[in-house]
């Protein structure tokens, strides 16, 4: 255990483990997890299911700044390990989002949820090296380790990225951090349009520029955000500036930290509105953004184009949205508000998702999609 790491804040782990595998076997119906509730679409059960509170398994197992990973159980809240990387100059790339609201380490797992910072370095599924879980039958099974360089055995960890807690409770997970930039600044692009901006972000994408994030807020704003060196990144942002080549505003300092706050936070959507995440691409990006405006629903796209954050209007039923992402061939996940399924679009895993799942809960002691 390094000296980063707070004695004390597993003691009693195994109790804890053994307690909620005892409540799996003697549960008469299915279960669903849940530990911070920030996204109530996936943590709130259907009709005949229980919640199951998992804010037991929380704490910081072993921090290691000179390794660049942790270990954490799986309620611990994200905010927690940002505050604690942060004291070492280190970060979590992926930006996960809700930090602020209290979301959890592994709510952010099990939901699969990443921020704009994975346009540059990937999402939580590049950034988990290890796991352990409860199966449906009680099992504590563990894949992975806590170092980068593992290859050894089946990679578990990434299986259980975007599981909903559909397979099994999430017990304890470890990951790799990076350096923290030693200073940012953000660009605000004023374009033309829509097919402006992916005109732009597609160029960039091929450039040699290493942006940090690249949003798109329809119709007319593209959003860079550089890291790195302060005493070059003036003049970086300034060649930023003449490649694309359109009317900017610079960002730093607090202004930066406020604009990726709201976003990685999500304080955009308003009260009411549908929260859901689509997996996208630019090329479909046109179709999908005219068929939201057309149902006056709040959008940015993220990860240049190939995620969209929707705030879909409570006046609309999320059938309509349903078939416009069936249309489009897009997959969707309800996060926070509405009803009915979480998941939207065409339908999601097929035989392989249902020979998974037999795997790791053969008795349905968890909820099903």
């Amino acid at each position: 255990m390094s000296s980063a790491t707070r004695p004390g804040d597993v003691v009693g782990t195994d109790d804890r483990v053994a307690a909620l595998a005892q409540t799996l076997r003697d549960s008469p119906g299915p279960l669903l997890p849940r530990a911070a509730g920030t996204k109530d679409a996936l943590s709130t059960p259907p009709a005949g299911a229980s919640p199951l509170d998992v804010r037991a398994l929380n704490g910081v197992i072993d921090y290691d700044p000179a390794e660049l990973t942790f270990t954490a159980m799986a309620a611990t809240p994200v905010r927690e390990i940002v505050e604690l990387l942060a004291a070492q100059r280190q970060y979590l790339p992926f930006d996960p989002p809700w930090a602020d609201a209290g979301a959890s380490l592994g709510g952010t797992v099990a939901a699969g949820v990443s921020g704009p910072g994975s346009y540059r370095h990937g999402g939580v599924r590049d950034f988990i090296l290890g796991v352990r879980l409860l199966d449906g039958s009680g099992r504590l099974i563990s894949g992975g380790g806590k170092v980068v360089k593992n290859a050894a055995g089946f990679d578990l960890p990434k299986l259980m990225v975007g599981t909903l807690g559909r397979m099994g409770i999430l017990i304890s997970m470890s990951f790799k951090v990076f350096p923290l930039p030693e200073a940012w600044t953000t660009l605000r692009v004023k374009t033309e349009g829509l097919t402006d901006s992916l005109t732009i972000a597609t160029r960039l994408a091929r450039s040699s520029f290493e942006l940090e994030t690249l949003d798109l807020d329809p119709p007319r704003e593209l959003w860079l955000r550089l890291g790195g060196r302060a005493a070059v990144l003036a003049r970086r942002a300034d060649r930023l500036a003449r490649f694309v080549d359109r009317p900017t505003e610079q960002l730093t300092g607090s202004d930066d930290v406020r604009r990726w706050q709201e976003a990685r936070e999500l304080t955009w959507v308003g009260p009411g509105s549908a929260l859901v995440r689509v997996a996208t691409t630019p090329g479909k990006l046109t179709a999908l953004d005219a068929a939201l405006a057309a149902a006056g629903a709040q959008r940015r796209y993220s990860r240049g184009g190939n995620a969209a954050w929707l705030a879909w209007p409570e006046a609309h039923p999320l059938t309509r949205l349903d078939q416009i992402l069936k249309e489009l061939r897009l997959a969707g996940t309800r996060l926070r508000g509405g009803d009915g399924p979480p998941l939207l679009g065409p339908p999601q895993g097929g035989a392989f998702a249902a020979r998974v799942r037999a795997v790791f809960d053969p008795h349905d002691r968890f909820v099903e999609i």
